[in-house]
């Protein structure tokens, strides 16, 4: 392999699987890919304390000295133009051509772009990378009224900090409610009135009619009722876009995604793709999913490097996401579309409680606000397969650690006959 394993984002997918790669054993080279300039960085502090404090620092996801003390050829400031997979060779802009043996696209997902006229206004950011963050940082500190496109984690992270900051925010969102693709209702409806207690104004069932500006920069949105919204920064949250371009022109297969197998291989067994940007048949629901959180960029690319040294395990990791807005850390447990009953465990009025939610009998996920040891006994039983009864959950955590004790006390017994 003389021209080894070339990885093109430097996101958290991207890293990790540099990293993996060469703590799996892999001795060939390494040459981690990147179109920023930055040393590559932790993500979800950009939506809080670094947009919040105007001396905050990026968090490095590794110090420099970690590339060059593992021989990872990192190269910032590189953009890939396409891919000739027959080659087996990168094209870069500019000019010039990077081989590789094996290829894993960390591509990641890119904010979608709101469909309006003036969209291009000064003013009108939406957050991804560092530097998104830097700009927003910057209006904030011009700006005292900013309305939020969106109400997903992202728009609601940046609501509840630029609120704390002293602004006047307002987030529009045009579903019913919050967060409606990513948590059931009920947490939802908390989130809402936990935010408008703090002074953030949330209209649903709303979208945006159009932009006003002065002088190149947006001073206004205006609803679809009509409803004139001064705002000074508009930040636009209402999805994001897997990148996709470059495997598809190569003819990779595309579904949602880079469809991947449970090894993490496109249909080009060469080029592995891993993160936002992967499409994949999961293991828990199965269902076709793409999932957007660190825990799953840095799982699959764990197991991207096992498959380029010849390992055929299939992703089996328990999805785990977290979001802090406000005084809510939010940490959800497994996938838990197809759920017809819960129970809740915990008290709404302290802000602390969890979600427990099932289809038929089975434990599907957990869900929780303030409450991070359910959460972490959560991953435990997802992870044993063990699907406890919803009588068992109303006893509280003791009574489901003896449960699962039980349960895996029992396992190895039933092995064995």
């Amino acid at each position: 392999m003389k021209n080894g394993a070339v990885i093109v984002g430097a996101g958290h997918a991207g890293v990790q699987a540099a990293a993996s790669l060469r703590e799996e054993g892999y001795d060939g080279p390494v040459i981690l890919v990147s179109d920023e300039n930055e040393l590559p960085y932790h993500k979800p502090p950009l939506s809080k304390t670094f947009i919040k404090d105007q001396e905050a620092k990026p968090q490095p996801l590794r110090g420099e000295a970690f590339y060059t003390g593992s021989t990872i050829d990192y190269r910032p400031g590189i953009k890939v133009e396409g891919i000739d997979a027959a080659a087996q060779r990168l094209e870069i802009s500019g000019g010039g051509a990077l081989p590789f043996d094996r290829l894993i696209l960390a591509t990641g997902s890119r904010p979608r772009m709101l469909p309006l006229p003036r969209a291009d206004l000064s003013g009108v950011v939406s957050l991804r990378s560092l530097a998104d963050a830097r700009l927003i940082r910057e209006l904030s500190a011009q700006s005292e009224d900013a309305v939020i496109l969106g109400g997903g984690f992202i728009g609601l992270e940046i609501a509840a900090t630029l609120k704390a900051a002293g602004r006047k925010v307002t987030v529009v969102e045009a579903v019913d409610r919050l967060l409606g693709r990513a948590v059931a209702p009920v947490i939802a409806s908390h989130v809402r009135q936990r935010l408008e207690a703090i002074g953030v104004r949330i209209l649903t069932g709303t979208t945006i009619a159009r932009l006003e500006g002065e002088n190149g920069r947006v001073s206004a949105t205006v609803t679809s009722s009509g409803e004139r919204l001064p705002a000074q920064m508009v930040i636009i949250g209402i999805g994001v876009v897997p990148n996709v371009e470059l495997a598809q022109a190569a003819g990779i297969a595309i579904a949602n995604g880079i469809r991947v197998d449970q090894q993490m291989q496109s249909s080009v067994p060469e080029i592995l793709a891993i993160g936002d940007a992967a499409s994949y048949r999961h293991w828990f629901t199965g269902a076709d999913v793409r999932l957007e959180s660190v825990q799953n960029a840095t799982d699959q690319a764990r197991l991207a490097a096992r498959t380029i040294l010849g390992h055929a395990d299939a992703f089996t990791a328990v999805p785990w996401f977290w979001s802090d807005i406000g005084d809510m850390k939010l940490q959800m447990v497994g996938l838990t579309s197809g759920g017809d009953s819960h129970v809740v465990l915990g008290d709404l009025g302290e802000n602390k409680f969890s979600i427990y939610h099932y289809a038929a009998n089975r434990l599907l996920g957990i869900e929780s606000v303030n409450r991070p040891g359910d959460h972490m006994l959560g991953r435990k039983m997802l992870g044993a397969g063990f699907s406890p009864p919803p009588q068992t959950v109303a006893e509280g955590p003791d009574g489901l650690k003896a449960a699962l004790a039980a349960f895996q006390n029992m396992e190895p017994a039933k092995a064995s006959a």
